[in-house]
Formats: C-alpha cells, sequence, structure tokens
C-alpha cells in the first residue's frame, strides 16, 4: 500500500479537528471520503474540508475501490457491523473508542481481524503523545524505582469542559453507547495503564447509578493486578460538584512517584 486512502463512516464532531484534518498531513495519507446518513450533512463536510467523495450508505462507501482503509467514527452501537463489513472487504480498520457495546461484540471484532487477516486498530492515539511518551521513559528507567501501585481518580462534575455536551447525549446512553462516562473517557486511561504496565491478570469493578439523571452508570470502581505485580485502582465519578473534581493519576514505586492528568494539563 504505497497511500493510505482513508474513508471515514460517521463524520461526526470527533472528526472536525482531530482525525478527519490529520488523515491529509501526514505522509502518504489522504482523505479520499465520508459517509453520513444523513446525505445532506455527508456533502456539508466533504465541501468543508476538500473530500472529493461523499455517500450516505457506509456499504458505498466500503466497497468503493478508491478507498483501501476505513474509519469508522459512529456511536459504538454500529461499530461492530461496519468493523466486520469493512474487514470482510479486505479494508484494515481503525475504530473509535469504545471499541464497542460489550466484550462478547469486541471478540466477535477480533475474531472478523483473524478470519479475513486484515488489521483492526482501536483509536487509543494518547500513548503516542509526548508527555506519555516521556513517562513511559521514566517508569522503564526505573526513575521511580520498582513500581508498586497505581491511584486513578477521574472525578467530574455534570457540567465538566471534558465532557460532550447534551447535543451528543447518546454517550449516556447504554443502548447506544454500551455505558455512560466511564466508557466514553476510560478507554483512554485504561489503555495507558496496559501501555505502561502490560497484560491485566485479574481486574474487577462495580458500577452503579447514583444520581438517576439518566441510564448508565455514573460511578465506576475498579482494580487491575498487572502479571508484573503492579496493582491500580480507579474511581470514576461524574456527579460530583465542581470544588471536588480530579483528573489524577498518581504511579508510586520504591523510590518515588509520578503524578499527572490524563486530559488535563498539570
Amino acid at each position: 500500500m504505497k497511500e493510505i486512502k482513508w474513508g471515514i463512516i460517521g463524520c461526526g464532531d470527533v472528526t472536525e479537528v482531530k482525525s478527519g484534518p490529520a488523515f491529509n498531513k501526514v505522509p502518504h495519507s489522504s482523505l479520499v471520503a465520508v459517509m453520513r446518513r444523513d446525505g445532506a450533512k455527508a456533502k456539508d463536510y466533504a465541501l468543508r474540508h476538500g473530500v472529493p467523495k461523499w455517500y450516505d450508505s457506509a456499504e458505498q462507501l466500503i466497497n468503493d475501490p478508491e478507498v483501501n482503509a476505513i474509519y469508522i467514527a459512529t456511536p459504538p452501537l454500529q461499530h461492530e457491523a461496519y468493523t466486520i463489513q469493512a474487514l470482510a472487504a479486505g479494508k484494515p480498520v481503525y475504530v473509535e473508542k469504545p471499541m464497542t457495546l460489550n466484550t462478547a461484540s469486541a471478540l466477535r471484532m477480533k475474531a472478523a481481524a483473524d478470519q479475513y487477516r486484515v488489521k483492526l486498530s482501536v483509536a487509543h492515539y494518547r500513548r503516542e503523545q509526548p508527555v506519555f511518551l516521556k513517562i513511559k521513559s521514566l517508569l522503564e528507567e526505573k526513575a521511580i524505582g520498582d513500581i508498586r501501585f497505581v491511584s486513578l481518580q477521574m472525578l467530574q462534575p455534570p457540567a465538566s469542559d471534558i465532557i460532550a455536551g447534551p447535543a451528543v447525549n447518546w454517550r449516556v446512553d447504554p443502548a447506544v453507547s454500551g455505558g455512560g462516562l466511564f466508557h466514553d473517557l476510560a478507554p483512554h486511561q485504561l489503555d495507558l495503564m496496559v501501555y505502561f504496565f502490560g497484560k491485566a491478570k485479574h481486574a474487577a469493578g462495580i458500577a452503579v447509578n447514583q444520581a438517576g439523571a439518566h441510564e448508565a452508570d455514573d460511578l465506576v470502581t475498579g482494580h487491575i493486578l498487572f502479571e508484573n505485580g503492579v496493582v491500580f485502582n480507579g474511581m470514576w465519578c461524574f456527579t460530583v460538584s465542581e470544588a471536588g473534581k480530579q483528573d489524577c493519576c498518581e504511579i508510586t514505586g520504591s523510590a518515588g512517584s509520578i503524578s499527572f492528568p490524563v486530559f488535563g494539563s498539570k
């Protein structure tokens, strides 16, 4: 593949300033087609971003012979079906997080990638950001000694500026998103833990809906034991006061600790 020619399925907000423009800035990569079920919005996106083709049918985009890689940026409800269709057509897939609605669905997607021998990647891009590359380097250099445990606190008020507003409230509809704001934000945090510490040996947690503002759980707590012996504990709550909000991950080692936010700046 001399040049990656992308097609986007679901050109919503996430593609406006992040992935969509990036596809035309990376060497040997270009965005050649977009799709939304609302054809007028697909056409508008294509005109504004200089994309040659637009569709209102995912099947048409997947079968476009010029498109040789597909980015799926719809809500999670559609991820599995579109991913498997694209893989069956022999086209690598880059799918937004969360990967899909649940574990069984994710395993079917992985099985399809194995069956068709086509690459499937999830949009866990933060591990390539400079701050997290630096943290990875410090951990490998044992700057804080042998790692003992990790504590993550993600506490946000309902109107937090890092949480998408009510115009995109599918994020708190479990039938569409798979869960609540934990499903929307935690994949980036948990992927970083896997990046830093490797495979998990054991994981468990609790999820509850305390405030009852919508159908999704609004508090999640969980722990992970990694194969290398590192223990992770996390708390996510999306109904705290403005004064109580936190975005902090602290890694504690035998000779010190590293503390950082995942979404904010510090």
